[in-house]
C-alpha cells in the first residue's frame, strides 16, 4: 500500500484545515459534508459501473478525501488511526471463516447470511449498551 501517498494526502486535508488554510474548508462541519460525500459516493458508483480505470481511481481519491477531511474534524473522539483499527476489528469479526472462529462456508450466499446474523447481533448489543449509559445519565 502506498502510505506515503496517504500521508501526503493527509498532510493537505491539516494544512486546508489549519489557520492559514481554506477558509472554506474551515468552516465546515461533518453535517455540511454530508452532501458532498454523498455526491463522491454517486460519482464512484457511476465510474464503476462504467469500469473506466482513471475515472475510478480518481473518485476513490474523492471518497478518500471525504475519509481524511472527516477523521481531521473528529479532533479527539477519533482520527484516522482509530478509523482504520474499529474497520479492522469489525471486518476480523465479520469474517470468522477466514480469521478462524468458524468454520468454512460452501458459498457467498452462506457467507452473507452469517455476516448478516453477525452485523444483527452487533447492533442489538449496541442498544443495550446505548441505553445502559442513558440510565447512568440519569
Amino acid at each position: 500500500m502506498a502510505r506515503s501517498g496517504i500521508r501526503k494526502l493527509d498532510a493537505v486535508v491539516a494544512r486546508l484545515l489549519g489557520p492559514k488554510g481554506c477558509p472554506w474548508d474551515r468552516e465546515q462541519t461533518h453535517k455540511s459534508l454530508i452532501p458532498f460525500l454523498q455526491e463522491e459516493s454517486a460519482e464512484l458508483a457511476v465510474a464503476l459501473k462504467r469500469g473506466h480505470w482513471h475515472e475510478i481511481e480518481d473518485e476513490l481519491g474523492d471518497v478518500l478525501f471525504q475519509v481524511l477531511f472527516h477523521a481531521r474534524l473528529g479532533k479527539k473522539r477519533f482520527d484516522l488511526g482509530s478509523i482504520a483499527e474499529s474497520q479492522a476489528k469489525k471486518l476480523m469479526r465479520r469474517h470468522p471463516h477466514v480469521f478462524g472462529r468458524t468454520r468454512s462456508f460452501r458459498n457467498a450466499k452462506e457467507v452473507l447470511a452469517n455476516w448478516k446474523a453477525i452485523k444483527a447481533a452487533e447492533r442489538a448489543l449496541r442498544g443495550k449498551e446505548v441505553a445502559a449509559r442513558n440510565r447512568r445519565k440519569r
